[in-house]
């Protein structure tokens, strides 16, 4: 039997929100406490989504889920201080919405609005 995948979605939901509420209190390329919080939840949700199986991943081909997962182990091993605050805020700004519709949209899929 397979483990639930939806307690992993809403997880990256919570990620997602967590960094929305992080945005709210300043840039977060101009202030360490933030930054660091931005990394933690965008490692967290990068591995949570690691946990999501292939076929709802394969319904919704917009989202660079394998890039996705790259970004984690970058963020994780930090190949040399690859990751910058300007990349942090792009991925924050670009792909963040897309990534939390999608998930919403499996969640609604699977019945666990």
């Amino acid at each position: 039997m397979n483990k639930p995948w939806q307690p992993y979605a809403r997880h990256i939901l919570d990620a997602v929100a967590r960094i929305r509420r992080i945005e709210l209190r300043g840039r977060i390329g101009e202030d360490e406490v933030l930054y660091d919080a931005t990394l933690r939840n965008l490692q967290t949700l990068s591995e949570a989504t690691q946990l999501l199986p292939d076929d709802l991943k394969s319904r919704h081909p917009q989202i660079p889920w394998r890039e996705i997962s790259g970004f984690r182990n970058i963020l994780v091993h930090n190949y040399l201080g690859a990751i910058d605050a300007a990349t942090v805020t792009r991925v924050v700004e670009q792909h963040l919405a897309p990534l939390e519709a999608s998930v919403r949209a499996m969640l609604a899929e699977g019945g666990d609005a």
